[in-house]
């Protein structure tokens, strides 16, 4: 092989951003379960928020329930599937041990998180933000001449529909990050239920002023701000929400990150 077929080769076969993304992207889809998981995840959400709009009548609200959170309470389903799907992105690599040759063939190793996150996190995003533009014009079909009657064009409608799908992309992306770090489906998924969903509760119920003030920027009382139509009592404002929630990511994947270096496979 001549000097400048080897420099061919090498630029070849180089490891790019674009390749690793590219790579990452058809192992997702690859495996038949991204596409039931955010299917089903989409036809919860447009099935129940359908189901609740038709049996719901005016004043049976709370007062602070708008329109959008009415649609789209599928989303606290969907986001359980989403956040099962974003641990096996991960972990299911581990336990298949097809992990070792991704990493073979990324020896860097931190780019195949990224990837995976960037790849999933899109996919997601991508299905609920549709899923959930859906929905609200279905449940609008049976809210006509409610209290809840409401258009797209609506002051905070359409940006409580898009924080709602970027909340549960950005659970899910958390939950990919905790497969990463356990290792494990089993693992990644206790460490969502644990951590995301009861932690909160258990925080909420301590004795103390400062403990109730810090729920509100747990991640899953951040997605409730940011589904919120106005301004809701205990959650934070939309734009605090989402800059709390993505601050949870860039942790939650830096742990990760941190450990892929450290450990061996």
């Amino acid at each position: 092989m001549t000097a400048t077929t080897a420099v061919t080769a090498t630029t070849a076969y180089r490891v790019t951003t674009r390749r690793v993304l590219r790579s990452e992207w058809s192992k997702l889809w690859s495996v038949r379960s991204t596409g039931i998981a955010l299917g089903a995840t989409a036809a919860l959400i447009i099935a129940l928020g359908a189901v609740v709009a038709a049996n719901y009548t005016s004043g049976d609200g709370d007062g602070t329930t708008g329109p959008a959170q009415l649609a789209l309470l599928g989303t606290q389903f969907g986001q359980v599937i989403v956040a099962v799907l974003g641990v096996m992105v991960t972990a299911g690599e581990y336990s298949t041990g097809t992990i070792r040759a991704t990493l073979t063939a990324v020896p860097r190793r931190l780019p195949v998180l990224w990837a995976k996150a960037a790849v999933f996190g899109a996919a997601a995003f991508a299905t609920l933000l549709a899923t959930a533009f859906v929905t609200f014009p279905v449940s609008q079909g049976f809210l006509s001449g409610t209290d809840q009657e409401a258009a797209l064009t609506d002051p905070g409608v359409a940006r409580a529909l898009t924080g709602a799908a970027a909340g549960i992309a950005l659970i899910g992306v958390i939950s990919l990050a905790l497969g990463a770090a356990l290792r494990g489906v089993p693992a990644g998924i206790g460490g969502y239920i644990g951590g995301v969903l009861i932690l909160p509760e258990v925080v909420g119920a301590l004795p103390f002023g400062a403990a109730r003030d810090a729920v509100a920027y747990f991640p899953s009382r951040t997605v409730e701000a940011l589904m919120a139509t106005g301004p809701k009592a205990g959650l934070l404002s939309p734009g605090t929400a989402f800059v709390a929630l993505c601050a949870w990511v860039a942790v939650a994947l830096g742990a990760a990150g941190l450990l892929l270096r450290r450990r061996d496979v």
